[in-house]
């Protein structure tokens, strides 16, 4: 699937709760399934943390087969649940797809306006951490 359509499966499953506290239940539910593949505490680093979150955050992106791979964690159930969220959209895509992206599924299920102004800000930091990754990997390929 592409990055869009991948967005538009985000946005529709969450159309289908129109309350907010069932909305944040389908983000720790997507944060149940980051838990499924652990990310390892040796990677809990410096280097992979996020500059600008208000929990800790962590990524690691390695390039495979032309592809990125995106793992992640986070310390807050909800903060994992986004990140899990970025990942399920962005991982094994090309670092061009991901760099022409535009990632509209954040704006379009209204989390940005749910969250307060400094998780948000924690969101468009993860999004340029990874974008920042794909921008690295492109120019190497």
């Amino acid at each position: 699937m592409t990055i869009n359509e991948l967005q538009d499966e985000v946005i529709e499953e969450f159309e289908d709760f129109e309350d907010w506290l069932e909305r944040y239940q389908l983000i720790l539910d997507y944060a149940k399934e980051l838990q499924k593949n652990p990310f390892p505490e040796t990677d809990k680093t410096p280097q992979n943390l996020i500059d600008g979150c208000q929990s800790p955050v962590w990524f690691t992106v390695r390039l495979e087969d032309g592809k990125m791979i995106i793992n992640g964690d986070s310390d807050a159930q909800l903060v994992k649940g986004i990140v899990a969220l970025l990942i399920h959209v962005l991982n094994g895509h090309t670092p061009k797809e991901i760099m022409d992206a535009d990632l509209y599924f954040v704006d379009r299920i209204g989390l940005r306006e749910h969250l307060s102004p400094t998780r948000s800000n924690g969101v468009a930091a993860m999004m340029k951490q990874i974008k920042l990754y794909a921008l690295a990997y492109n120019s190497k390929s």
